[in-house]
Formats: structure tokens, sequence, C-alpha cells
């Protein structure tokens, strides 16, 4: 085959629609059945609109909640709001991986779901990827992209820095609702966390948060975390009150890592969360997925159709995706000190307060342009 996609949440569906309008042979191997929930904030910036209309899946079908402001809190409640300058809109991951699923299906590429990738190897003679699944199938494919999220155990078989060091946060989320503002998305510290809240589809909300390890081991429970250190925040302690949260269990996910990742492997391009992960409380890794996946499958088509080789390939890729993202991540991660930590956060919500400017600058930086 021409591709294979290792991954098929938004970076891996949206090369695939990409890549097959182009004529190409698409397969994508996810460890899933569609449709499914993942931990995910739900928030994504305008700025995907137009590359998601040419590719013919304008998400508007799905009815999405369209965000227009941000709100900031401190953990003793202190606030303040913003306009979100290209804004933005809210749905579920089950909702838009599931839509983007099914319009792939229908133009073309093939699904190998329920399985993962055990192994990838690189044959430089043929000048291709030999991809192994664990149920033994090997496939070949002239080109691999990788979007397979935070962390998998590809990445141990890669040898990947990161994936060697332990990560102290995790990530929980639900669905909920609650009579709150359906154009707002929130971001709520508290001690060594954050939470953030904004609509989707159906007149839900998604809540989803990022805390340490040792806070939940602190208090032994999810639910016991929330109300000795979430409910500290006033605006989450009424949240967590009021809200009708729609499922029994939230979605969990340990050792996220913010470290530098590369976006090349073994001659494997990679995007998304695989190729490194901007921190939630900078509320657009949904559309840097998308992005990625953009300039993957462009990089991609011109290799294929002979106008590149594969060193100008790899290198083209690792170009533009640092122009685009590196920043971005960069800067995300120096927001992140500020917050979480309760004196910092207190400072930092009550200094933006009075500064608007850096605010509105912080959000340029971990922005894109629409693209």
């Amino acid at each position: 085959m021409d591709v294979l996609i290792i991954g098929g949440g938004l970076g891996g569906l949206t090369a695939a629609l990409d890549l097959v309008a182009h004529g190409y042979q698409v397969a994508v191997v996810e460890r899933k059945t569609y449709p499914f929930h993942k931990v995910c904030g739900e928030y994504v910036s305008n700025e995907v609109l137009p590359y998601l209309r040419r590719l013919g899946a304008d998400p508007a079908p799905l009815q999405p909640a369209q965000l227009t402001r941000f709100l900031l809190s401190s953990p003793s409640g202190r606030t303040l709001t913003a306009p979100l300058d290209l804004g933005g809109f809210g749905v579920s991951r089950y909702s838009l991986d599931h839509y983007l699923y099914q319009l792939a299906v229908a133009r073309g590429v093939v699904f190998h779901l329920g399985t993962t990738v055990s192994d990838v190897t690189f044959d430089a003679t043929a000048d291709e990827h030999e991809v192994v699944l664990v149920d033994g199938r090997l496939l070949r494919a002239r080109v691999v992209l990788g979007s397979y999220g935070k962390r998998a155990n590809l990445d141990r078989q890669l040898q990947r820095t990161f994936f060697q060091q332990r990560s102290p946060y995790l990530g929980v989320k639900y669905h909920l609702r609650l009579d709150y503002p359906r154009d707002v998305i929130a971001l709520h510290n508290f001690a060594d966390g954050y939470a953030g809240i904004s609509a989707i589809e159906d007149d839900k909300f998604c809540f989803c948060y990022l805390t340490t390890r040792q806070n939940l081991k602190t208090h032994g429970t999810i639910p016991a975390m929330e109300k000795q250190v979430l409910a500290r925040n006033p605006l989450l302690r009424r949240i967590l009150a009021e809200a009708e949260f729609l499922y029994p269990q939230p979605e969990v996910i340990n050792e996220i890592s913010f470290a530098p990742k590369s976006c090349i492997e073994n001659h494997m391009l990679l995007c998304g969360d695989a190729a490194g992960l901007i921190t939630p409380l900078c509320g657009n890794g949904m559309a840097m997925a998308m992005h990625g996946a953009q300039l993957a499958a462009d990089s991609i088509h011109d290799f294929l159709a002979g106008h590149l080789g594969r060193p100008a390939l790899e290198a083209r890729y690792r170009h533009e995706w640092q122009a685009h993202f590196a920043g971005r991540l960069r800067v995300g991660r120096i927001v992140q000190q500020l917050f979480g930590r309760p004196v910092l956060s207190e400072a930092a919500v009550g200094s933006l307060r009075y500064w608007p400017g850096a605010l509105r600058a912080i959000m340029q930086r971990t922005h894109g342009q629409p693209f």
C-alpha cells in the first residue's frame, strides 16, 4: 500500500481523508472500535475549519457548540475573561472521530480495528516500511505516519527518550449537563492542577482536568480528590455539586508527558500528540493534530508523486513541523509553570486581569492561523 497510518484519532483520520482524496491506497490501524471516548478537552480552534471543509468534512452536521469567550480562574475563584480572537467549537471526540471515520470508510480507506502495532522496521533496500500487528499480520507501506496519541507501546519499541521518564500527570474527563454559559471555554485552577469546561453537542459539556498522581495517591480515590482538592476553588465546587454527570466513571489516562519529542522516528513521520503534546491549559491540541496531519499529507503526497526523495521528505516535514509547532509547545510548557500552584496561580491571574495585552499575546502564541 502507499500509506499506513498508526492511530485513528484526529490526526490519523484527517491525514487519511487528505491522502485518499489524492488517489492513494491508505490504511489505518486503530486499537479501539468506533465510536469511543477519549480523554480530551474537546475544544477545537476555528483555525481548522478551512482544512476540514476542503476535505469535505465540515463538522457542522454534528451541531457543535460555538465558543467565543475565554475565562480563567485562580484557586481562590478570582477570574478574568477575554474574547477568543478566532473562536472555536466544542464537539466530543466520540462524535467527531466517528464522523471522520465514517467519511474515510465511504471514501475507500481500509481500517484494521481492535488491534495494535507491535513492531515497525524500515527496509532500506525496498525503501518501504514493514509493520507487524500483534496478531502476527505483516503490512508493507511506502510511508508510515504515526498518529497514535500521547503514549503507546510502540514508543517503547522505538526507545523514545520521553517514554523512559516517569511523568507525574494524569488526566480525567467527564461529560455532564449543567446550567453554564455555552459560549465560554473556562479553565479553573486548583492545587497541582487545572480543569477545563466547555460546551459540546447535544446540550452537554466536557469537563476535563489535569492533576498529579501524587494528588490522587494522597486522597485515595478520584471522588475524594475532587472533594478535597478541586472543590477548594468555588467555581469548581459549584460544577461538582450541581452538574449531572452522564456516565458513572470518568475516562482516565496516566503518564501524560509534555517532554519534547521528535516528529520523525525510524523514517516514520509522526503527528499529533505522538510528535509533541501541548499542555491542556493552552487548549489547542485537537487543532494541532489536524494541522500536523495536513503538513504530513502534503509532504507525503509530494514524495509519492515523485517530487521528493525520502531524505527531502523527512527534512521538509521536520522543518515545517518545527516552524509551526515548536514555539507553541515551548510557550505552553512555560505557561504551565505559572498555573497549578496556588501562589503562582493567584499572582498570574491577578496580573493578567490588569494586563490584557499579555493574555492575548499568550493566546496568540499557542494558537495558529487558519490553514
